[in-house]
């Protein structure tokens, strides 16, 4: 696997003046593969305790996106991608687990980008990620990834209404700046949002924010036990979490089926919402 803090000097170096590079118009005609991943079980461990997983040999849905990142990251930085690192926004995330993997399997990861649309606030497009074992695909992810433009992007606008009020709290949680931390460590990603107000200031935030991915792993591991063998979780990043900041997690269930939502616990506004289908 690539190693992420190398990639991240690179963007990083990428938008110095003089040093950066001309962008594609289009998704990249390239497709990134790495084969035999194993899982270091002392790092599944402690990617549990800091998403709130059970220690277990199976693999939580969202662990092997940690464990395929790197290879999704080296896809972001070369040179043809059309959106730069700095300053992605991660709005949407959908993984489909096939079947359970166990800790034991040797995964083998492929990563493309694909559909480049308009987005009223610039572009987005879709960064697949791809595992499989012994030739059969057990698992998939989709990153939604927004790009920020000058100009509207002249796609779907979003709902100005008013904004529902938020479900009944089934748990609340407090998230503190030591989850960005953390999460970095056991993920890889050490974009300076997460870790730095210093970082956290220069793309716009008064102060740090928790990872995305951190906030969808923490829901699915509220109802871990409760999830069938295959199924699709999709969910959509709405408002930042600052660190620190109380959370309150809702979720219901219809049959297999459940709808899920994270929202700021002092005044309700929506920071996740999501399915389970």
């Amino acid at each position: 696997m690539p190693a992420p803090g190398a990639l991240y000097r690179r963007a990083l170096l990428g938008v110095l003046p003089g040093m950066g590079r001309r962008r594609g118009q289009d998704v990249p005609e390239v497709e990134l593969a790495v084969g035999g991943v194993t899982v270091d079980p002392g790092h599944l461990a402690d990617y549990d305790r800091v998403c709130g997983f059970r220690l277990a040999d199976r693999l939580p849905a969202t662990y092997l996106h940690v464990l395929g990142f790197p290879l999704a990251l080296r896809l972001m930085t070369v040179p043809e991608f059309p959106i730069p690192l700095t300053g992605v926004v991660h709005v949407a995330n959908r993984i489909t687990v096939h079947r359970p993997v166990d800790a034991g399997e040797t995964v083998d990861f492929r990563t493309y980008a694909e559909n480049l649309r308009p987005h009223e606030r610039g572009r987005q497009l879709d960064v697949v990620l791809v595992g499989s074992v012994a030739g059969e695909e057990v698992w998939r992810g989709v990153s939604t990834y927004l790009g920020k433009g000058r100009s509207a992007g002249g796609g779907p606008r979003r709902d100005r209404g008013d904004r529902p009020a938020a479900p009944a709290a089934s748990a609340q949680w407090r998230v503190t700046p030591r989850v960005g931390t953390d999460y970095a460590r056991v993920s890889g990603d050490h974009n300076p949002i997460h870790t730095s107000r210093l970082g956290a200031r220069l793309f716009g935030f008064p102060g740090p924010i928790a990872h995305g991915m951190w906030s969808k792993a923490r829901c699915l591991a509220a109802l871990e036990g409760r999830l069938p063998e295959a199924y699709t979780v999709d969910v959509a990043f709405k408002l930042p979490v600052p660190l620190p900041s109380t959370v309150a997690f809702s979720a219901g269930a219809t049959g297999t089926d459940w709808d899920f939502a994270l929202h700021s616990a002092r005044d309700g506004r929506p920071h996740l919402v999501g399915t389970i289908r």
